[in-house]
């Protein structure tokens, strides 16, 4: 199914250069970074993931604690050295994390390898008196996943805004897929599953399964597939995300020696098949596949100027890069370092910076604000925008007032410090408490500021 064939050879060609972009680090002295999230608590911190088995905190002052949030790293199997794959690659906090009294309340999901060198996500709790420390003695199996070989291992994890818990697998390693596994439905490699984490058990008789199938999976009356499958057809999918406003899935795919590709499941469609093995970004591998009509990606590119290994990334949401970014999706290459942006709309490609080697995640926060990791630096890095409109040069970008006028700490949050802030600007007669704009301070400034600060941020 070549649907969007014109859209992407358009998009493997047409490459605009900006150099608007740049990166601030934020945190240094971890161990093998390979993902950056948050807990949707309000509170701020940043959650990294290190490879060989343990999460770090960055608190909202940027600080990162010397206490590990966890460390599994004796039941996490390699992501010690070099280019290895294994390790802890996957972490999701659920939706409902800080929500006092719900099913989901402190519950958080982690996707490793473990013991015999397979796919392990464990549900795990935070501890009751430290919300910085989880306590691993809650430790949940819930899927299991046998990986053949050592390498494509996938790992993303994600609730999606329906509130199913989203699960990446790679085809399970070595070359070219040799089982077939990823166009074959009876196999849980070179998929994306989809499951329940707050339903019932399905599989009471399997201890390595212990999740509920949506009614409205795709395959659930196919006695020949598993259930749990919502996509497939993936090579080694590194980095997918939803779109924070419209729901849809993004999709990087690793591929196998040419080329590598972007998927956009626009709506988050369930059952598309995405063409591996038989497909390796738009071209045919010569290789067989046990499924037809695959749908093809919107973006491709090849291994020329050092890229070897796409990671996925975001469609920004956040407000400090400014309004041009908004909507645009973030993604790059683990070896050539280029940092791009593919535009929904018709899917050109801009370059922003390169990273250098070592691209291995990239990040969001609450505010959906972007970061980098460097694999072998050992840094968490944000993306900036130096050059962001900023006409009352307070140090917000404007794009962030015209989304939240009334926070004018800038921390994403309401509360008694943005209406001191405005008190304090507005004794001054800085310009940040003009908020009538008429270049008076006055009560109807007072009045503006409130109705802003009571319809609060979206």
């Amino acid at each position: 199914m070549n649907r969007v064939l014109c859209a992407c050879l358009l998009a493997a060609t047409g490459t605009v250069t900006s150099a608007q972009l740049t990166t601030q680090s934020i945190a240094t002295g971890i161990d093998r970074p390979v993902f950056v999230t948050h807990a949707g608590d309000g509170s701020g911190r940043l959650f990294v993931i290190e490879q060989e088995g343990a999460i770090r905190v960055i608190d909202a002052d940027g600080n990162l604690l010397a206490t590990p949030f966890m460390d599994i790293d004796p039941i996490v199997t390699g992501g010690t050295s070099g280019g290895n794959e294994q390790g802890m690659l996957g972490l999701a906090f659920h939706p409902d994390y800080a929500v006092d009294g719900a099913d989901g309340e402190g519950k958080f999901y982690v996707n490793y390898i473990g013991s015999g060198s397979d796919s392990y996500i464990e549900e795990y709790q935070v501890s009751a008196g430290d919300a910085n420390v989880a306590d691993t003695g809650t430790a949940r199996l819930v899927m299991f996943m046998d990986q053949p070989f050592s390498n494509h291992n996938g790992g993303w994890l994600a609730f999606g805004p329906d509130g199913y818990l989203y699960v990446a697998a790679g085809d399970g390693g070595s070359g070219n897929d040799p089982g077939n596994r990823a166009s074959r439905l009876n196999q849980y490699m070179g998929k994306i599953h989809r499951i329940d984490v707050d339903g019932g058990d399905d599989f009471p008789a399997d201890n390595n399964h212990n999740y509920e199938i949506p009614a409205d999976n795709p395959f659930v009356a196919d006695s020949g597939a598993l259930d749990s499958i919502w996509l497939y057809g993936l090579r080694n999918p590194w980095r997918t995300s939803f779109d924070k406003d419209t729901g849809d899935m993004w999709i990087a795919d690793v591929g196998q020696n040419q080329w590598e590709e972007i998927n956009h499941n626009v709506g988050n469609v369930g059952g598309e098949f995405y063409g591996w093995r038989c497909r390796e970004g738009l071209h045919s591998t010569g290789l067989s596949c046990s499924a037809t009509g695959w749908v093809d990606p919107v973006h491709e590119f090849n291994h020329s100027g050092g890229n070897c290994s796409v990671t996925g990334g975001y469609v920004y949401r956040g407000c400090e890069l400014g309004e041009e970014f908004q909507g645009q999706y973030f993604f790059g290459d683990y070896c050539g370092g280029s940092v791009w942006t593919l535009d929904p709309s018709d899917y050109s490609r801009t370059t922003h910076f390169n990273f250098g080697f070592g691209l291995s995640s990239f990040g969001q926060d609450e505010a959906g604000e972007l970061y980098i990791t460097d694999l072998f630096g050992g840094e968490v890095f944000k993306i900036v925008n130096p050059n962001a409109a900023d006409e009352n040069d307070n140090g917000i970008s404007d794009a962030c007032e015209a989304m939240c006028p009334a926070d004018l700490t800038g921390d994403g949050n309401l509360n008694f410090f943005d209406v001191s802030a405005f008190l304090n600007a507005f004794a001054s007669q800085d310009p940040i408490a003009d908020f009538t704009g008429d270049g008076n301070y006055n009560f109807f400034d007072v009045s503006a500021f409130l109705n802003a600060f009571n319809a609060g941020c979206p």
